[in-house]
């Protein structure tokens, strides 16, 4: 199965998600809505809350799938829901 890593910036930080990784239980969607919606696609908008606020959410993804690299040092932005 191919590792498919998907970014999402707002600038200063990328969010970094791996589907394989994840255990879809939600806790990114109920804490920050806004960021996280499963309905909408892309499924996250680092635009639509602080950096601080994503950042602390992100820390409560029990999977992994969803981490933090700073933008400057994350690969450019690549989002597959788009294509």
């Amino acid at each position: 199965m191919k590792d498919i890593i998907k970014r999402y910036s707002n600038g200063e930080i990328t969010v970094v998600w791996q589907p394989t990784l994840c255990v879809h239980s939600g806790i990114c969607a109920r804490g920050l809505p806004l960021v996280f919606n499963p309905r909408r696609r892309p499924w996250i908008d680092a635009t639509a809350a602080t950096t601080a606020e994503i950042v602390a959410q992100v820390a409560k993804c029990p999977s992994g799938a969803l981490s933090i690299a700073p933008a400057g040092l994350a690969p450019p932005a690549h989002d597959s829901d788009r294509e």
